[in-house]
């Protein structure tokens, strides 16, 4: 297995950069620009962000199943399907995003909603092509390499750029916004400002995209579908026997491998603790984006502090948030990733608690700073702990693992959007007045705190159960059916065992799911290997469906399945 090199790594790190830059901004002035320098009402500017999101939650299945198709365009070959979808999402950031903050043009004195019309098309651009480079980018990684070793690392490269793209946006506002210190709130003559921030993070994020493709080349061929080494001999270890012998046997106490049950949609929407972790993920999402939102705000309309406070208070944020994740490894093997989650729903929700009750000089001045610190190290434990959850729940079904990642994504999106809606339209102002102050006080307080313990209660709900463990046992019928016909047409030979020899995922009492052989449903005709392929690798699991069947049903293909 070659590795990575350096240049590679960092190469496909920074390919991330633009959206990360495009986001901070999204999430954390996109609705102090609209209030306080567009003048929007407050519902309105609400809409526009749940345009957005709604937009983005529709996106990312759509992107992710299209991603993964076979039948490509030549140059989609040639290119890569997933650099010419990153491409593509990048066009479209780089087209729409800028006019969302350029002001209503040849319009800018019409009717607020006549505006929101103008904006929609450029929001909805914005987040399809956001969605389809996030996904391109992150389903890069099994295609760049199957070392888990150069995966994790991948994983970490491209974390430290978006740490360093939100500091490079909080830097920039920080310094844009103090070039005049007598204004001490944002308004409408800070237009020209947000423009400058939006054109400057774009500037940057175009040279690290384009360094990115120039750097970064993706394997389309397949290559890795290629004959893998026999198991090893039972002799050498007796413990593998179960797995590798020809004849079905009882597995023993001792086996330490996993049956794996091919999953389809139907069958992750009947598995209970995929609600349960979209409870956990969509939880700690509210609290983290609902965060970066109304902060800004709550700066402005109730601390009243100087508008340079947008930059530096979401800077500590972040900061603290990052330290916090070099704590995450220890922390996670010493009580466990359920524990973890729950300390940082703690921490979370005890900085939403002390928003509540802050009052007076020291808490606007000094203590808001610690308030900050504990936002951003919960935000940060619980978000790095749900992602971890939501990888062990997808445990070896890689196969369908996109479709997890995506159904997850779209509950956060969705939920925003509606959070973000419900908060503007229930607000009792429509200008600043001595209602506000306590409005976004008693948002992040009860609005922030109550997702920390909504997704700690799922957590919670989570404890007596191993995540990953399968409770369905309908998996992948119509192949299991497929399969049957072929097994008794079969000759038997040692990968078409006899339909009245007993199945090596099955003990001895007839039980199902105690073996290590295949699961029930995974018979499929397009898995019925040679003694040279294994089923379970993951660089078999990588490859797409579509184009197994395809490989499988040409005769002449040199690949055997």
């Amino acid at each position: 297995m070659t590795e990575l090199k350096r240049i590679t790594k960092y190469g496909y790190g920074v390919g991330h950069v633009l959206n990360d830059l495009c986001s901070a901004v999204w999430f954390t002035y996109l609705l102090i620009y609209f209030h306080h320098v567009l003048q929007f009402n407050n519902s309105l500017a609400g809409v526009v962000l749940l345009i957005g999101q709604v937009a983005d939650a529709l996106s990312t299945p759509f992107v992710g199943s299209e991603a993964d198709r076979t039948d490509d365009l030549p140059f989609c070959v040639r290119y890569g399907r997933r650099k010419t979808w990153h491409l593509v999402g990048t066009i479209l950031v780089v087209v729409a995003f800028p006019f969302i903050f350029l002001g209503c043009l040849g319009c800018w004195q019409a009717e607020d909603w006549a505006q929101v019309i103008y904006y929609a098309p450029f929001v909805v651009v914005f987040q399809f092509g956001w969605a389809a480079t996030q996904i391109s980018h992150l389903a890069l990684i099994p295609t760049l390499t199957q070392d888990p070793h150069d995966r994790t690392e991948l994983n970490a490269i491209r974390y430290a750029f978006t740490v360093m793209s939100n500091v490079v946006v909080y830097s920039v506002t920080w310094v844009v916004l103090g070039l005049d210190p007598s204004q001490t709130v944002v308004g409408p003559e800070d237009a020209m400002k947000f423009r400058y921030i939006v054109g400057i993070v774009m500037v940057i994020g175009i040279l690290f995209v384009t360094a990115f493709h120039f750097i970064v080349r993706e394997n389309n061929t397949y290559s890795m579908l290629s004959p893998v080494a026999a198991p090893p001999s039972t002799e050498e270890d007796p413990e593998l026997s179960n797995c590798a012998a020809d004849v079905p046997t009882a597995p023993t106490p001792h086996t330490t491998c996993t049956p794996h049950f091919r999953m389809k949609i139907s069958d992750w929407l009947k598995e209970p603790q995929t609600y349960q972790v979209a409870l956990v993920y969509m939880g700690t999402r509210l609290f983290c984006n609902l965060t970066q939102a109304f902060v800004p705000i709550y700066l402005q309309d109730s601390l009243h502090l100087q508008q340079t406070s947008v930059a530096i208070i979401p800077l500590i944020m972040y900061t603290s948030g990052f330290l916090t994740t070099m704590l995450m490894k220890p922390l996670n093997k010493r009580i466990g990733r359920k524990a973890a989650f729950l300390v940082g729903a703690v921490i979370g929700s005890g900085g939403c608690l002390w928003i509540l009750l802050g009052r007076g000089e020291t808490y606007t001045h000094y203590l808001i700073y610690p308030v900050a610190c504990l936002l951003g190290a919960g935000g940060s434990t619980m978000l790095v702990t749900s992602l971890s959850l939501t990888a062990d729940l997808i445990g070896p079904n890689v196969e369908s693992g996109a479709f997890v990642y995506g159904a997850m994504s779209f509950t956060d999106k969705l939920s925003n959007g509606i959070a973000v809606m419900l908060v503007q339209a229930l607000n009792p102002c429509v200008n600043c007045c001595p209602k506000c102050s306590g409005y976004y006080r008693s948002v992040l307080a009860y609005y922030c705190g109550g997702a920390a313990v909504a997704a700690a209660l799922g957590v919670i709900s989570l404890l007596p159960a191993k995540i990953g463990h399968r409770s369905s046992r309908s998996y992948t019928t119509a192949d299991s059916s497929t399969s049957s016909a072929h097994t008794e047409s079969a000759p038997p030979t040692p990968n078409h065992l006899p339909p009245s020899t007993p199945h090596p995922g099955k003990a001895a009492g007839g039980e199902e799911g105690a073996g290590c052989g295949r699961g029930e449903g995974e018979g499929s005709t397009t898995d019925q290997l040679t003694p040279d392929v294994n089923t379970a690798s993951e660089e078999y699991q990588s490859v797409p469906q579509g184009l197994r069947n395809r490989l499988s049903s040409d005769p002449d293909s040199s690949i055997v399945i």
